[in-house]
C-alpha cells in the first residue's frame, strides 16, 4: 500500500519524500525514486487523486503558447514591437498581429503602441530557442490606458484569480475596480485612488497566505473593513 507523507497545501522542499509505494503518480515538481516520490521544488503540494504535483512557490514565470499576458512596449522596430513579458525572454509583436490596420510601409509605429504603453496579449508560439510571438487578436486583447500596474509572483496567479474567477471577480464587485490579471505575474488595476490601494493591499495579501484555507472569507472581510477605515476618516 502506497502512504502519503503530506496533506494538501504543505509547503515541501527539494529532496523532500512525498510519497511511499508505488500507488502515487509523480508529476511536475516531483519525480520517482524506487518507490518513492520526491519533490524537485520548494512549493505547495498539489493532489489530484493520485497524482502529485508541487506548485513552485519562485522563480520567474516561463512564457506559455495560449498564456494571456501582460506586457510592456520596450522597442518600436520597422515591422512590429518588442515586449517585456516579465521574464527571461522578451517577445515580439508583428504588425499584423497587432492591429487590424493596413499599415504603409515606414509608417509610424507608435501611434499603435509607443515604448512604455502597456498591452494585454496572447502567446501564440514559443520557440525551442525560446522566441516568444504575440498576437493582440481576440477578446480582452487590448493597449491599457491609465490604472496602476503592480508585479506578483506569477505562481499566485491561480489563487488571485480564484475558481472559475471567484476571488477575482468579488474584488472587483467590492471595489468597484476593473482588474486584469495577466498570466505572466503583472495586474492592471483601475478604479477610484483609494480603492486600488485596497485592491492591492488584498492581492499581496493574498500572495502571502495563498498556501491557506478561507481565504475568499478572509479577504472579503478585509476589503469591508477598508472600506469602514475609510468613511470613519
Amino acid at each position: 500500500m502506497g502512504k502519503l507523507l503530506v496533506k494538501p497545501r504543505d509547503i515541501v522542499v527539494p529532496g523532500e519524500i512525498i510519497a511511499e509505494g508505488l500507488d502515487y503518480v509523480p508529476s511536475t515538481g516531483t519525480f520517482r525514486e524506487e518507490n518513492k516520490v520526491i519533490s524537485s521544488l520548494l512549493g505547495m503540494i498539489n493532489i489530484d487523486g493520485r497524482v502529485l504535483k508541487v506548485i513552485p512557490l519562485s522563480g520567474r514565470y516561463l512564457p506559455r503558447v495560449g498564456d494571456v499576458i501582460i506586457g510592456k512596449i520596450i522597442d518600436v522596430m520597422i515591422s512590429g514591437w518588442r515586449v517585456d513579458t516579465n521574464s527571461a525572454y522578451s517577445a515580439v509583436l508583428s504588425l499584423k498581429e497587432g492591429t487590424t490596420s493596413f499599415v504603409q510601409r515606414g509608417s509610424d509605429l507608435t501611434k499603435y503602441y509607443d515604448i512604455g504603453d502597456y498591452i494585454v496579449a496572447k502567446i501564440i508560439n514559443v520557440t525551442s530557442q525560446k522566441l516568444v510571438d504575440l498576437t493582440m487578436k481576440g477578446p480582452g486583447l487590448k493597449k491599457l490606458n491609465g490604472g496602476t500596474i503592480i508585479k506578483v509572483n506569477h505562481t499566485k496567479v491561480p489563487r488571485i484569480i480564484g475558481k472559475n474567477g471567484s476571488m477575482i471577480n468579488l474584488i472587483k464587485e467590492l471595489t468597484n475596480c476593473k482588474i486584469i490579471v495577466g498570466q505572466n505575474g503583472i495586474v492592471w488595476i483601475q478604479g477610484q485612488p483609494e480603492e486600488e490601494v485596497i485592491v492591492i493591499n488584498a492581492i499581496r495579501r493574498i500572495e502571502k497566505e495563498a498556501h491557506l484555507p478561507g481565504l475568499t472569507e478572509k479577504i472579503k472581510e478585509f476589503i469591508e473593513k477598508s472600506h469602514k477605515k475609510i468613511k470613519a476618516k
